[in-house]
């Protein structure tokens, strides 16, 4: 959505420029009939009126979810489903805090406290992984395990050994926020 705004704006500063510019040589032109001219109030409201459309299209994009685990904040690009929407506007409501608890030594998993719509596929995760399971839990994990998630997220500024000493070394709480 981000890129047919930024495509859209574009496209109306090249239409403007063009417009501006198609006025000038018709009126140097003799003998030609000169097209009706905008005043210059009426495209400035018409610039702001898109200005202000693309904001609020970006304020939409721009409401991002940050997650923090035992204290330390991490990068997250967050999946674009049903899930990652109805947990963001649970953030929105306030601070989301889980308490993960170690299992299996490869993942820290806890209760998210409401169920989550789930869209769970069979999946190898990787380190970094975020994921939803059984609709009502997150896990988030340090190392790979085949199993039936919904993918919420996966954590992108962080290597295999940091998510290692983040999250296999005892119970953990993650918070999530919106930004």
């Amino acid at each position: 959505m981000r890129n047919t705004a930024i495509a859209a704006a574009i496209g109306l500063t090249l239409l403007l420029a063009g417009c501006a510019g198609a006025g000038s040589s018709l009126a140097g032109s003799s003998g030609s009939q000169s097209a009706p001219q905008e005043p210059a109030t009426a495209m400035s409201a018409r610039q702001s009126d898109a200005a202000s459309d693309m904001q609020e299209d970006n304020d939409e994009e721009t409401t991002e979810m940050k997650l923090n685990i035992a204290g330390t904040d991490v990068a997250v690009a967050w999946e674009d489903n049903q899930a990652v929407a109805e947990l963001k506007a649970l953030a929105a409501d306030g601070p989301v805090t889980v308490e993960l608890h170690r299992y299996g030594g490869f993942e820290q998993v806890g209760p998210l406290g409401t169920s989550l719509t789930s869209s769970d596929v069979q999946i190898t995760t990787e380190s970094g992984d975020i994921v939803l399971y059984a609709g009502d839990q997150i896990s988030i994990f340090y190392g790979p395990n085949s199993w039936s998630y919904t993918r919420l997220g996966h954590i992108t500024n962080k290597t295999v050994d940091e998510m290692t000493d983040l999250l296999a070394n005892g119970d953990v709480n993650i918070t999530i926020t919106t930004i």
